[in-house]
């Protein structure tokens, strides 16, 4: 997780008009820079160097805004524009978001603070920004058409709140939001308590990150803007495995991760080797009394989870979508199925003049990692990943959380793989071995069947060869 330096640049805004018609008194004032971030590793946490002090979040594969102080008002700049993300090394995506980046940056504020957001659109269309969970005045609340106008292409408009209660949130347009967040329009926000609250505990690494999904044809960069569950990308923060960074702490931290769903459908998010506390929600710290350990929780669309756990046991830990296909990256959903037929020689025949054929494997989707079949430029291997044992033959929502306990306080680099002690990794036996128990019997039935086939019916099983009814 690289530090700031040589990511961010500055672009100055020529010709936005700002439109204030609630708070004219700034309507003259200068915009503060917008900063422009490209790089797709984990930046470092933002210590505030100005305005109230805060314990700053790590954003997963992305950063947080810089703001400047302005008579005592905190002042951000978000600019809505076209963007080109790296969803993992060889894969890119032409999105829409901000500040150069989809999701957009992190904001974070202090519980009490008054903000202030210009907001530039640079986008081909209009647009707004909605403060998902936020109490505000209504007509800072972003729904175009009905809280306020819409952000025309080439305008600036400013919203003015005071941030009033801690917790964490998102911002996404409320204008063609279908389109806009189907483009990757969207962003985390944090509010921090501005004293000690006794339902917000005191970490030592706190991470957050927004789950998103894109339906893009293998080969092809934009997405499908009309796709309503057929969604083929499944992501956090625009990063697919294997191109989202790890999660890595010291042993014994007690690390609070901030999930937010941004995709039209629920993530079952499952951690390994510890168990956790669902702390918040977005309407804010949950009550202590409320709270037990899970291993899994589920987040619905639109809502936001955060969770607590002591990181005392060291490893990689898999952490992820417990749906097994968003842990998979780009298929087409007619992807024929072969179970049990030799087809490698025929697909490499086929893929010379259909490139964007595809089938599974005979012996199932694993071999999908392992026949390097040929696919089309720009696009994600289905299943990926290469571990300290072999191919991990995941993809989508899957990362890890790296726990060391030589892990220096505050230090978020990559660790590399866990050495594990002598004895304690699974391995293969070649001992004799008993014969194992079976099932032997297929148990009682309510009544006599009437009518008793002549023969025994074989069910033969095909895998799906479409995500359609996920």
């Amino acid at each position: 997780m690289n530090s700031r330096r040589g990511f961010f640049k500055f672009a100055g805004i020529a010709g936005g008009a700002v439109a204030v018609a609630s708070v004219s008194r700034v309507a003259m004032a200068a915009l503060p820079e917008p900063v422009i971030q490209t790089g797709t590793d984990t930046m470092a946490p933002l210590v505030p160097n100005t305005g109230r002090p805060y314990n700053p979040v790590v954003t997963l594969n992305g950063w947080t805004l810089p703001w400047r102080m302005n008579q005592g008002i905190k002042e951000f700049h978000l600019v809505a524009e076209p963007v080109v993300r790296e969803m993992a090394p060889g894969f890119k995506a032409h999105l829409w978001g901000y500040n150069g980046q989809s999701p957009g940056p992190t904001i974070e504020v202090v519980e009490g603070d008054r903000i202030r957001i210009f907001v530039t659109n640079k986008l081909p269309e209009h647009t707004s920004v909605h403060w998902h969970g936020q109490r505000l005045p209504n007509g800072m609340d972003g729904v175009s058409g009905l809280t306020q106008p819409a952000i025309q292409p080439g305008k600036t408009f400013v919203y003015e709140f005071i941030a009033r209660r801690p917790g964490t949130f998102m911002y996404h347009p409320h204008a063609d939001e279908m389109t806009q967040m189907a483009m990757g329009m969207m962003g985390f926000w944090v509010t921090h308590p501005k004293t000690k609250n006794p339902l917000i505990d005191e970490v030592q690494r706190d991470f957050c990150f927004l789950l998103n999904a894109y339906d893009i044809d293998p080969g092809s960069y934009t997405p499908k803007i009309m796709t309503m569950m057929d969604f083929n990308l499944w992501s956090w923060n625009s990063r697919i495995f294997p191109g989202i960074d790890s999660l890595n702490v010291r042993l014994n931290d007690k690390v609070r991760i901030r999930i937010g769903n941004l995709t039209m459908t629920n993530h079952p998010i499952h951690l390994h080797g510890h168990e956790f506390l669902v702390t918040g929600t977005d309407g804010g710290p949950t009550p202590k009394s409320t709270r037990w350990y899970e291993v899994t929780t589920d987040i619905a669309v639109g809502q936001m989870r955060q969770i607590e756990f002591l990181a005392d046991e060291e490893g990689d830990w898999a952490f992820h979508c417990h749906k097994s296909h968003h842990t998979m990256n780009a298929m087409g959903h007619d992807v024929p199925t072969l179970i049990g037929v030799d087809h490698r020689d025929v697909a490499r025949k086929i893929s010379r003049l259909i490139p964007d054929y595809m089938v599974m494997g005979e012996r199932g989707m694993a071999d999908m990692a392992e026949m390097e079949m040929p696919i089309p430029d720009n696009t994600a291997p289905m299943m990926t990943g290469q571990g300290p044992f072999g191919s991990v033959e995941m993809g989508g929502m899957f990362s890890v959380l790296k726990v060391r306990k030589e892990q220096k306080t505050g230090d978020y680099k990559d660790p590399g793989w866990f050495k594990h002690p002598a004895g304690t990794v699974a391995h293969e036996y070649t001992g004799a071995i008993a014969e194992p128990a079976r099932f032997k019997s297929e148990g009682g039935q309510s009544m006599p069947r009437a009518n008793k086939n002549t023969s025994d019916t074989v069910v033969q099983v095909r895998k799906p060869s479409s995500h359609s009814d996920h």
